[in-house]
């Protein structure tokens, strides 16, 4: 959880939809049983305490080390960092930046994974949202379809966009690869209209839009 944020200035911690951006994944991830301990990687120790957060039982607040610290760090060197130092049987990485991920995904993502470990046929998932559209190069060239041959897009073959939601893994995972996603992953399609992930004014105001609908069903807090 950085403090500074290049294209929407401390949106970390701005007041979203009644409470700081941060507390929304917090809080859902909390709400989760089969997670044990939420550990916060952060170079805002003292915006957190600000905000009202400090560690408690379940928090665990890691103050980032100078070196992997600024805009152009990759997240696995965070991460690589997080694993060496934090012992778990499994790791669920997540961003201050998806609100609207639910408490219900999170765990159906878990059970997932909890089944494609004890049967072998993944080590690590993230989060996907299917695609199914016709996409063009800048060059007007068609990706993946023929414009002499127009077909329905629901019968286009799925594209999976990887949605920065969820990514679990355990530690020989992500020493395979020296990331989050391992040697042999799965993906994991969850419900599109919780996956905003806002990097961009415009991620902000549609996911502000889209908290208050859920905020009116009753499907967020």
């Amino acid at each position: 959880m950085k403090a500074n944020s290049e294209r929407v200035k401390g949106k970390n911690f701005r007041e979203f939809c009644g409470k700081p951006l941060f507390r929304w994944i917090l809080d859902t991830l909390l709400e989760v049983e089969e997670i044990d301990e939420v550990v916060i990687n952060t170079d805002a120790r003292h915006i957190l305490a600000e905000n009202g957060l400090v560690e408690t039982e379940r928090v665990k607040i890691r103050d980032r080390k100078a070196e992997i610290c600024g805009d152009m760090v990759s997240m696995n060197l965070v991460l690589a960092d997080d694993v060496a130092n934090v012992d778990a049987d499994v790791y669920l990485m997540t961003h201050t930046t998806n609100p609207l991920v639910s408490a219900d995904t999170v765990r159906r993502a878990l059970a997932a994974y909890d089944a494609a470990l004890a049967s072998g046929s993944a080590d690590s998932l993230f989060t996907v949202d299917k695609v199914q559209t016709r996409f063009y190069r800048a060059d007007c060239s068609p990706v993946n379809h023929d414009p002499d041959n127009l077909v329905r897009t629901q019968d286009l073959e799925p594209w999976y966009e990887e949605n920065s939601n969820i990514y679990l893994f355990t530690r020989p995972s992500f020493e395979s690869t020296q990331a989050r996603i391992g040697r042999k992953p799965m993906m994991f399609e969850g419900p599109q209209f919780e996956s905003i992930d806002i990097d961009t004014p415009d991620d902000w105001d549609f996911a502000v839009v889209a908290a208050r609908f859920m905020q009116q069903q009753g499907l967020a807090g």
